[in-house]
């Protein structure tokens, strides 16, 4: 039996639409991930903030699936991201702390992300 991997879950995921005929392909679900950093619950107009509006944020969530729950490795950016973009969590790729723009590191370059999948 083969070992459960998150990474192996997105690159069959990610991957699906090729193994399928292009009528299949059209019936998959698209998805956007909106990753923001200190937002709360009821910082978008859906979920019910009041004093501002949003908009397209809620006419995107009016016609398609709000997911009311969502977990990350980390507290801060960098890591969340890291962890996002991977699959792994934020220690197995080495960001534990967050990336200012004058920090010379981040991902190694070789690390398979969502967007090489």
């Amino acid at each position: 039996m083969k070992r459960f991997i998150r990474r192996n879950f997105l690159k069959r995921a990610g991957g699906l639409a090729d193994s399928l005929s292009a009528a299949a392909a059209q019936k998959l679900p698209n998805f956007v991930v909106i990753f923001t950093d200190d937002q709360g619950y009821e910082d978008v107009g859906c979920f019910g903030a009041e004093g501002f509006e949003t908009p397209n944020l809620d006419k995107m969530a009016a016609e398609g699936m709000r997911f009311t729950d969502f977990h990350v490795s980390q507290s801060v950016c960098s890591p969340s991201r890291g962890a996002l973009m991977t699959g792994c969590y934020h220690p197995r790729v080495g960001i534990s702390k967050a990336l200012f723009p004058h920090v010379n590191r981040g991902l190694n370059p070789k690390e398979e992300t969502l967007g090489r999948i």
